[in-house]
């Protein structure tokens, strides 16, 4: 009981509550802001939420909105305990590699070793595992041949009811005409060094004259060991690993993990059209609280959309 007690002072004092604090932020969960519309559909603008930080493994402690590492980064992968790396599919925080210390939130599409292609009607990918794995897995999934091997296309939109593209895939025209020809690649202008190399029969680069097939370019990428191929839900728009390349096992923080509360921002759209729809003044629905998304689990939320979906 004696131990009890102190154990109660020392949290109590200022000390204690700092230390307490600081342990919480460090290794468990942080506070995160959803500022874009990147994924929409899954999380929108002025979701607040707390990012599991012990989801793959234990990342570096940093001093939050300064984002100095507290720590030397003693194993060479951003992390102070190693463990499982995102999934196909899971929804993770991290930061970019454009971006040394902002927070991003993506779903990962493709881990080291998988193969992304690109195209006008969406994304296609070969799993490192192989045919079997696609027969298995994606059974029900349309694919198509590239250069001899099999692609999933869209392979989550089955599950994740949040993914969604504009009707005219407004990020693929965008990247074809924001793309030049240098060498054997296209890269994006003023990128940071990112590429995706349009593909041909057998995986031979093409001519920017020469689209794959009668009448398609595509881009494809090969996925880097313990790298991960981040995309928004909202594909058409959202700048991800499209633009500024796949994300390493280091910089990888976490995990969404509760909505603790929800505000319509400025850019809300669908608090916008409600407004209309209700007659209200122009601006009444900015800064309101979405109390529905308050205390919710992402998962909660993705389950919500596919009973909703049915």
């Amino acid at each position: 009981m004696e131990f009890i007690k102190k154990l109660y002072r020392f949290s109590s004092s200022w000390t204690g509550t700092i230390l307490i604090v600081a342990f919480v932020i460090f290794f468990i969960a942080q506070a995160f802001v959803i500022p874009s519309r990147s994924m929409v559909g899954t999380l929108y603008e002025g979701d607040m939420l707390f990012v599991k930080k012990f989801s793959y493994g234990i990342p570096t402690p940093r001093i939050p909105w300064l984002e100095i590492p507290v720590l030397p980064d003693f194993r060479g992968d951003g992390h102070i305990i190693d463990g499982e790396r995102p999934k196909r599919g899971d929804i993770v925080v991290f930061i970019p590699p454009h971006v040394a210390k902002t927070y991003y939130v993506k779903r990962n599409f493709a881990v080291g070793g998988d193969e992304v292609v690109y195209a006008y009607d969406g994304f296609y990918l070969h799993p490192k595992e192989g045919e079997s794995y696609i027969a298995q897995h994606f059974p029900n999934a349309q694919t198509k041949q590239f250069f001899g091997k099999t692609f999933v296309k869209n392979p989550y939109m089955d599950k994740h009811a949040g993914i969604h593209y504009a009707s005219n895939n407004l990020r693929f025209q965008e990247a074809l005409s924001s793309l030049r020809f240098e060498g054997k690649e296209w890269r994006v202008l003023g990128g940071q060094g990112f590429a995706m190399s349009p593909i041909g029969v057998d995986g031979k680069v093409i001519a920017p004259n020469r689209p794959y097939g009668a009448d398609e370019i595509v881009f494809y990428k090969k996925i880097a060991p313990d790298e991960f191929f981040m995309i928004g839900d909202n594909r058409d728009n959202s700048l991800d690993s499209r633009y500024w390349g796949s994300v390493p096992y280091s910089s990888i923080i976490g995990t969404p993990w509760l909505i603790y509360f929800s505000i319509n921002l400025d850019n809300s759209v669908e608090a916008q059209e409600r407004a209309k729809e209700l007659g209200k003044n122009e601006g009444w629905w900015k800064y309101t609280v979405r109390w529905d998304r308050v205390f919710r689990s992402v998962e909660s939320l993705e389950q919500e959309m596919k009973r909703e979906e049915k």
